[in-house]
């Protein structure tokens, strides 16, 4: 974007006060980006703040409005220009929320009296579910993956694992030969925020990465060093889009439901765990939420299928 976060200007006037002034757009978003930064914020996301953030300094350094003179109705504007430009709801809101978490850093800081974003609602967006397998076209999936070839191997244990664990596709890409305690069962994940949390092992899984480890990784492995789990034909750490492709081969084979992505085996994993009696605590703990409100998706998913077995099944529904 034109004048990145990356832009670093000096700050280091204060008022008399000594309440810290609020720099122009370019010093802002770069002391914004540090904080991300120290706070263990993702390059990703870095770079999706910096995008969005950047889009609401063009059209604010339009109008001639410092960050510390936008207000509620400027940011009403604001989205209203998104949507007038055909960008989804969903689209407005996550640069709504890019936004609001930037003047709530601001607002810490003692450098703006308040959050203008705080009084913007994001447009309302259609509840979009999960997707997820049942429980039968997930065994069924699993149970098709043959074990003959190294690389036939490595992509049973790597689907066990992500289902028996609800791994993110990158925890299971940054999984390492550390990370998975054989005598207690459990798999230590480095999930979002660098944040780690321990989570068991089913045991078809803990016997497909055994299994796999001893005959199959070694195969794969050229360089001893190589602490990463899960390896590609060439011995390097496989790529998402590796394991995207991967899964998309055995779905296609198992014969089972067409375009799924590896985050429905995360979903199915919730899914089942609810269906099964766990209680939404555990699950938030077990998939590394940070907030219930996020898990408290699945609760939909199992009204759902709950409304469709009543319709099917119900003389009268």
């Amino acid at each position: 974007m034109t004048g990145s976060m990356s832009e670093l200007r000096s700050t280091s006037a204060e008022p008399a006060t000594g309440k810290p002034a609020c720099p122009d757009w370019p010093d802002s978003l770069e002391l914004y980006r540090r904080d991300l930064t120290a706070a263990g914020t993702s390059p990703r996301t870095l770079v999706a703040y910096e995008r969005d953030l950047g889009q609401l300094r063009n059209w604010a350094g339009g109008s001639g409005l410092k960050p510390d003179q936008v207000g509620h109705k400027d940011l009403r504007r604001y989205a209203a220009s998104l949507s007038a430009a055909g960008r989804a709801p969903a689209t407005v809101a996550r640069k709504l929320a890019a936004i609001r978490g930037f003047y709530g850093f601001l607002l810490r800081t003692g450098r703006v009296g308040q959050n203008p974003a705080d009084l913007v609602s994001a447009p309302r967006r259609k509840a979009k579910l999960p997707q997820v397998l049942t429980a039968e076209q997930m065994s069924g999936m699993l149970d098709a993956v043959p074990s003959g070839s190294p690389l036939e191997i490595r992509d049973r244990a790597m689907f066990e694992l992500a289902y028996s664990c609800g791994l993110r596709s990158e925890e299971v890409l940054t999984l390492t030969l550390d990370s998975i305690d054989f005598d207690d069962e459990l798999i230590r994940v480095l999930g979002k925020g660098t944040k780690h949390r321990l989570v068991p092992v089913g045991e078809p899984a803990r016997q497909a990465v055994e299994l796999y480890l001893s005959k199959s990784r070694p195969s794969l492995v050229a360089d001893p060093a190589e602490r990463t789990l899960f390896l590609s034909r060439n011995g390097r750490p496989l790529s998402a889009s590796d394991l995207t492709r991967r899964l998309a081969i055995r779905m296609r084979e198992a014969a089972a439901a067409g375009g799924v992505s590896p985050h429905a085996l995360r979903h199915s994993f919730a899914t089942h765990l609810l269906e099964g009696g766990a209680d939404l605590r555990t699950i938030q703990e077990l998939l590394g939420h940070a907030s219930i409100s996020t898990t408290q998706v699945y609760t939909h998913l199992d009204a759902a299928r709950l409304r469709d077995a009543y319709a099917g099944s119900h003389p009268r529904a």
